[in-house]
């Protein structure tokens, strides 16, 4: 084995001259696949009804598509699950990502052409490893498996011809992957397809305790639940334990920063290396490529072209979009994508702040329905969790989960954010939790603090501490345990805490 991961890891290592060569030529590289995009996208329905075949600029495009929410695609969509081929992208269309809901559908479906599967999400995945083995070259990460929590996948019971599939991406990806990689993850297809999430997480843990486990890729939130259950079941102390060669989690979805201090209290941080990725149903966009750095670089030749919209153009109705050479550091922005499955100009939702325009990095700083500003405060996730990884640090807690939502004016009563969280490990002084989660958004969000001072607008934030699988119990009568599905942990109104509140 010794052998093998050393040839792997070379072979890993060869795709990094040709990740240079796009960090130094972005824009040369994205006007590429802006062309390639258009060329396919003209054989399709959707080119032609757009007259893809006279674009010849970007802003042509731009001014010629408008920008698309998935209620926009999703007349085109619905018959692209029905079989119907050449609609929105020209090659056959044999797999749909399904993620959390719409204002129109319980589900969503996004399109996976097999360009997407090859060039993007598999690419990805590669991708990921190369940054690894290139930044821990005498890793061992090959001589064992990476244990993967996938979604489920099912038939496409709206095809006539049922032939295609949907589910989770995790799962997309799973089914698509070559049997030379099947070798080196676990558990089997089986099992981590599996539909029934409660039943899948036994049957994880009862099997991969006996595997040689290098590393694990998942959702913080989900892994945890996890790990939890194999300590329960082996008795172990901690991780190591179980897995004496684990050397990294790679994971995505969710801010991880938060959630750090419950990792260190299940896996001895010695020898373990935690690396982020920016992993979508809509395609794989970033991928941490430092080892000393959070920061992600945005990968640009995913067959994916990129606009961006800046934040005082979320809500209007044709936002202005700005190219990647027009982008600047510290400044948030909404993501705007056309990608290699035939998403035109689409708004996944998602917003970004750029650390670095040379070469283009990017961190995850929320979503664009996922804030509250009910009082023009302003905050996004990105706030929430560096608030609350400093709340937890200065009390010695450990945060499970969290939500949060504001408190409205009413007569005589002023306005304020209520949160609910949920801990591993609760803190050691309440008041002092809630006064440090305070301070800190009043230290990183001036809008926050202006709000905050002598209470004019909102009062100190009122925080419910709530018991262990709250947050659990809550998805799991949503329907909506597994992978795919993550707590909000911001909302501008009150719909998911009221749903919340009657479980504390």
């Amino acid at each position: 084995m010794t052998f093998i991961n050393t040839i792997i890891t070379w072979v890993m290592q060869q795709r990094i001259h040709q990740i240079e060569l796009f960090m130094k030529h972005p824009h040369e590289v994205q006007h590429d696949i802006f062309q390639r995009l258009i060329e396919m996208g003209a054989e399709a329905e959707f080119g032609r009804k757009y007259h893809f075949k006279d674009l010849t600029t970007q802003k042509a495009f731009r001014e010629r598509v408008p920008i698309a929410r998935y209620e926009d695609l999703y007349p085109y969509i619905q018959r692209m699950m029905k079989g119907e081929q050449g609609v929105l992208w020209p090659t056959e269309i044999k797999w749909f990502s399904k993620s959390s809901g719409t204002t129109n559908a319980r589900s969503k479906f996004i399109p996976v052409s097999k360009e997407a599967v090859d060039d993007c999400h598999m690419k990805g995945g590669k991708d990921l490893y190369s940054f690894y083995t290139n930044n821990y070259p005498d890793t061992k990460i090959f001589s064992g498996k990476g244990l993967g929590i996938g979604g489920s996948l099912q038939v496409n019971e709206f095809d006539i011809n049922e032939n295609s599939h949907y589910g989770d991406v995790s799962a997309v990806i799973m089914a698509n992957l070559p049997f030379y990689a099947q070798m080196y993850r676990t558990p089997s297809l089986d099992i981590a397809l599996m539909d029934e999430w409660e039943a899948k997480i036994e049957q994880m843990a009862q099997t991969t305790i006996h595997e040689n486990v290098t590393h694990f890729l998942g959702v913080p939130t989900w892994t945890l639940v996890l790990l939890q259950r194999i300590l329960e079941i082996t008795g172990k102390s901690h991780i190591k334990e179980v897995w004496p060669n684990l050397e990294a989690f790679v994971h995505g979805a969710v801010a991880f920063e938060p959630y750090q201090s419950s990792f260190d209290a299940l896996i001895p941080r010695e020898n373990m290396r935690y690396m982020e990725t920016y992993n979508a149903s809509e395609g794989f966009f970033g991928i941490q490529d430092q080892k000393d750095s959070k920061d992600m670089l945005l990968m640009l030749d995913y067959g994916v072209f990129y606009e961006f919209i800046p934040m005082d153009e979320w809500d209007k109705e044709h936002p202005t979009t700005l190219g990647l050479e027009e982008v600047e550091i510290g400044k948030n922005y909404a993501i705007v994508i056309t990608t290699n499955a035939g998403l035109w100009r689409y708004l996944i939702g998602d917003t970004v702040r750029f650390t670095s325009l040379i070469p283009y990095r990017i961190r995850i700083s929320g979503r664009t329905k996922h804030f509250i500003n009910a009082f023009g405060e302003e905050v996004i996730v990105e706030n929430a969790d560096q608030a609350m990884t400093e709340a937890c640090q200065a009390t010695g807690a450990i945060m499970s989960n969290y939500t949060a939502a504001p408190r409205f004016l009413e007569v005589g009563v002023k306005g304020g954010h209520e949160w609910i969280v949920e801990f591993d490990k609760a803190p050691a002084d309440h008041a002092k939790f809630v006064e440090t989660l305070d301070a800190s958004l009043r230290k990183i969000n001036s809008d926050y603090d202006a709000k905050r001072y002598k209470d004019i607008a909102l009062e100190m934030p009122k925080v419910h501490f709530a018991p262990k699988h709250t947050f659990y119990e809550w998805m799991r009568q949503r329907g909506k345990l597994g992978g795919q599905h993550k707590v909000p942990r911001l909302s501008n109104d009150r719909s998911y805490i009221e749903g919340i509140l009657p479980l504390l």
